[in-house]
């Protein structure tokens, strides 16, 4: 992404991304893995196997990102495809109760 320290270094390859989601989800079963700022350059495929490795969450929309992403029907189309249920955001700013706050370390 221009202006971030990365910017200069070439594209990760989606086989590298899907082993990344894989170890994530493996390491972190109960995590979010989140794609976000670069699906607009992911293939339909290349994004299903991400899901498919573990991942489990997506920024839509732009108000987020520095990045643009992928219109909503595209991912409502990929949702719909990949037979997966969107999760409803959170009102308020506030998290569901199953989600726990983990407490922020002390600095040394």
């Amino acid at each position: 992404v221009e202006g971030t320290p990365l910017e200069e270094q070439p594209r990760v390859p989606v086989w590298d991304m899907v082993r990344m989601i894989a170890t994530a989800r493996i390491i972190m079963p109960k995590a979010m893995v989140r794609l976000s700022a670069g699906r607009v350059r992911m293939s339909f495929e290349e994004q299903a196997m991400c899901f498919m490795a573990g991942a489990n969450s997506i920024f839509a929309g732009d108000k987020l990102l520095t990045t643009p992403n992928p219109e909503v029907n595209e991912d409502e189309q990929l949702f719909q495809t990949l037979n997966l249920k969107p999760r409803k955001a959170f009102k308020n700013g506030e998290a569901p109760l199953e989600v726990k706050q983990i407490p922020m370390a002390q600095e040394v």
